[in-house]
């Protein structure tokens, strides 16, 4: 067609020349045909060398089963070429299009009573094809047996909730994770005495079997297929990433408005053989692992720009590589805004990873969350040790800066203790911030966001108590899952907001304020003059560890904020500070007792609520530092495209 439309074309076509040799002076006449059929000239060459290599090489050689595979591959290649398929000569479609093969991978399909399924699923320009993979006998090639399709017409996707697997599944899914581990473990030592071919292949065939079951039984993000002729089908992921390549690609077909032509189910089937371009299942142990990282993988994501419009937004992150450990993590959603903020710290232990994903997601009320933009960062082990590398990755319309920083080290067994999840109420407030890599705690931090967000007009904020089934459950979220409890804040009524933020400073072991400097903010508040005692007090706030100092300082400021309101919110800065006072202050009963005069209860109250007046009335309190600040000498990569 381009030959017939434009003379130029057709000029280029039937005469191209190409340089033959180094002295650039001998020349060769080609047709254009001649030059599409080079490289699948080199292709039928290699798959001759393939096969005389083959013949000659041992049984038990190591590289045998690799060459074997390789001849494979390339003889499926060359038979896709000379064999159309009968449905790609048969099936003609709109605007004069023929049935094409558009993506393939392997999923998880979801049958009935929940039974899971690991199935090789085909996406052509007009409907989706589930097939299972028979192994072929020795000499004979591996085939195809329908499961079910779905026409793309009218068809439409769902994303569920991440599924939660029962305690059984949990159970099986450590154990499997502890023997791919200890069969990698003995892969490793059979090369390392270069025992024979047959034992690691052994080894490496029993870590495959792992692996697939893995891959079935672990995924946790359904897709859900609704067609309208009432059929439905869900099918789960492991990866966030590519769940929405599937989406991103059968919605982008479905927009098209291609007819669907009913096809030959049984041919179409048969020819996944030849037209697959995915040909095993994502198996780790498959892949070479030159140049990749093992040990922990560090990732702050900070913060994003470039939003149209405010939203809430969260950032999924996930590494390749051996499944020992958990290899996805999710921020907590952002309050509303133009530009999101996290500043939320992951460490992944890793083996074997190469590649870093980054999805960016905005979340909808009631409907599907909506992809704004994902990447795939290549990990480079050099540049990633020893310091933080600070990266501005470009995800579509998004911005998001992250920073990186890998440490080697030999891996330990994967645990079932390290997957559990750490409960952050009745917690030092250093440990749960050094575990979050913060400097004031993500509970605390968002708490106080959703408050500014939408409860600066509420009347009597932190002084009206809410419903105490909202409180224990939000208490219960915050124990198990950030993502989850944040999650909640958004529905939940900001009075409850505010009650868990008090709840979580009243059940600290130890208050905010350090029982020990009790004594010493009691004798600066008797300081007669006004600026020695703010300087007094100053001093005796950056006494305090820098973890409960920024966390004082951050929710110090968010008080001042909502007395600015006071107008609206009838809380003025006393009112704030008898709240939260009892709370953030008390004295030791050791110090009572031995090293000082007792005081009454009525003491006590007028120290502790007069000591956050004090800070809240001070006019050069200092700003608070939220996170650890990471190193910044480095220059800042550029920004990478998607």
């Amino acid at each position: 067609m381009c030959t017939q439309n434009d003379l130029r074309f057709r000029t280029l076509a039937e005469s191209m020349m190409s340089c033959n040799g180094s002295d650039n002076t001998s020349k060769t006449k080609y047709t254009f045909e001649a030059l599409l059929y080079k490289p699948l000239d080199r292709v039928t060459k290699t798959t001759l060398v393939l096969h005389d290599l083959l013949k000659h090489t041992p049984l038990e050689h190591q590289d045998h089963t690799i060459l074997q595979e390789a001849l494979r591959l390339s003889q499926s290649f060359l038979s896709g070429v000379n064999e159309q398929s009968q449905c790609k000569r048969e099936v003609t479609l709109s605007r004069g299009m023929r049935r094409q093969l558009m993506r393939d991978g392997f999923v998880v399909d979801v049958g009935e009573g929940g039974v899971r399924t690991l199935c090789h699923l085909f996406l052509y320009t007009d409907l989706l094809l589930c097939t299972k993979l028979k192994g072929g006998t020795q000499g004979k090639q591996a085939q195809y047996r329908f499961s079910w399709h779905l026409p793309l017409a009218g068809l439409k996707l769902n994303r569920k909730p991440e599924l939660d697997h029962n305690t059984d599944t949990a159970q099986r899914i450590h154990s499997i994770r502890a023997r791919m581990y200890e069969q990698q473990q003995s892969v490793k030592l059979c090369s390392q005495r270069n025992m024979q071919a047959r034992t690691m292949e052994r080894s490496r065939k029993k870590m495959e079997q792992l692996e697939l079951t893995y891959l079935t039984i672990y995924p946790q993000l359904p897709l859900e297929l609704h067609s309208p002729s009432g059929k439905s089908h869900t099918l789960v992921m492991s990866s966030l990433y590519e769940l929405e390549e599937w989406r991103e690609a059968i919605q982008k077909l479905t927009r098209e408005n291609i007819e669907t032509v009913p096809p030959d189910l049984l041919t179409l089937t048969n020819s996944c053989v030849k037209l697959r371009m995915t040909q095993q299942p994502p198996l780790q142990s498959l892949l070479p692992g030159i140049n990749c990282l093992c040990g922990t993988l560090s990732v702050v994501v900070h913060s994003a720009c470039g939003l149209q419009q405010a939203a809430s937004v969260y950032v999924c992150v996930e590494v390749d590589g051996f499944e020992f450990y958990d290899s996805r993590a999710q921020t907590h959603s952002s309050i509303t805004g133009v530009c999101p903020h996290w500043d939320q710290e992951f460490s992944f232990q890793v083996d074997g990873a190469m590649y870093l994903r980054v999805v960016c997601e905005l979340q909808h009320e009631g409907c599907d969350d909506k992809l704004l933009g994902k990447t795939t960062v290549k990990l480079d082990p050099a540049a990633l040790q020893k310091r933080w590398k600070r990266q501005t990755l470009a995800l579509g319309q998004v911005e998001m800066t992250l920073s990186l920083k890998y440490t080697p080290h030999p891996l330990d067994p994967p645990s079932l203790a390290s997957n559990q999840p750490q409960p952050i109420f009745c917690m030092p407030i250093g440990a749960v911030a050094q575990q979050e890599g913060v400097l004031v705690p993500h509970l605390v931090r968002c708490c106080i966001e959703e408050v500014e967000r939408r409860g600066l007009k509420e009347v009597g904020i932190y002084r009206i108590s809410a419903a105490i089934s909202d409180i224990t459950n939000l208490k219960m979220a915050f124990n198990t899952s950030l993502r989850e409890a944040v999650s909640k804040l958004r529905c939940l009524d900001v009075n409850a907001v505010s009650g868990i933020l008090k709840l979580y400073f009243r059940e600290l072991p130890e208050p905010l304020i350090p029982t020990e400097l009790f004594q010493s903010f009691a004798k600066a508040l008797d300081i007669p003059d006004v600026n020695s005692r703010n300087v007094s007090m100053l001093s005796l706030l950056q006494s305090c560890p820098v973890v409960n100092r920024n966390t004082f300082l951050f929710l110090l400021h968010h008080l001042k904020r909502v007395s600015n309101r006071q107008e609206e919110n009838k809380m003025s800065l006393m009112n704030l500070a008898t709240v939260f006072g009892p709370s953030l202050l008390r004295p030791s009963a050791a110090v009572q007792g031995q090293y000082s005069p007792p005081i009454d209860i009525s003491q006590e109250v007028v120290v502790q609520v007069q000591v956050v007046y004090t800070y809240l009335l001070c006019q050069n309190l200092p700003e608070a530092q939220t996170w650890l600040t990471h190193d910044t000498t480095e220059e800042e990569d550029e920004i990478t495209a998607l």
